[in-house]
């Protein structure tokens, strides 16, 4: 398993920063970036937070928590689940709007209300795909 400064150490390597980069947004020197590195010291929860914040990434991540160092839960939506609701809205609102003009109480719908429609379906969509995944991934593939 990796330790916090090798997390670290990877990290900032990856983004193209220095330990005086890192030291400078966190008003200490190089030489103290690199003890946290080499696991000589071990920051302050709020010195790591800044750390994460820094690099982009979750204090979870960085405590070796959580292997995303990207942060995004296990229920997140991928981008073929962004497709596939993407696909699912376009039938349903070609649907609705197939056999007659879509009404609300009698009255047509207007652009406004049809785009608010949309949304509205979207999100729901979005919601029950994450409710999915969380109560249907299995344990092993949570983080």
């Amino acid at each position: 398993m990796e330790s916090l400064g090798s997390r670290i150490k990877k990290l900032r390597k990856e983004r193209g920063l220095t330990q005086d980069d890192i030291g400078r947004h966190l008003g200490m020197g190089r030489s103290n970036v690199g003890h946290i590195e080499n696991g000589r010291t071990i920051p302050t929860s709020e010195t790591l937070d800044k750390i994460a914040n820094i690099l982009g990434t979750t204090t979870d991540y960085l405590l070796g928590r959580s292997n995303d160092p990207h942060g995004k839960p296990y229920y997140s939506l991928t981008d073929k689940d962004d497709k596939d609701i993407a696909r699912k809205l376009e039938a349903m609102m070609n649907e609705l709007e197939s056999d007659s003009a879509l009404a609300f109480m009698g009255e047509p719908m207007d652009e406004e209300d049809r785009e608010l429609l949309r949304i509205s379906l979207e999100n729901t969509l979005r919601m029950s795909r994450e409710m999915a995944k969380k109560k249907f991934t299995p344990k092993k593939y949570r983080n």
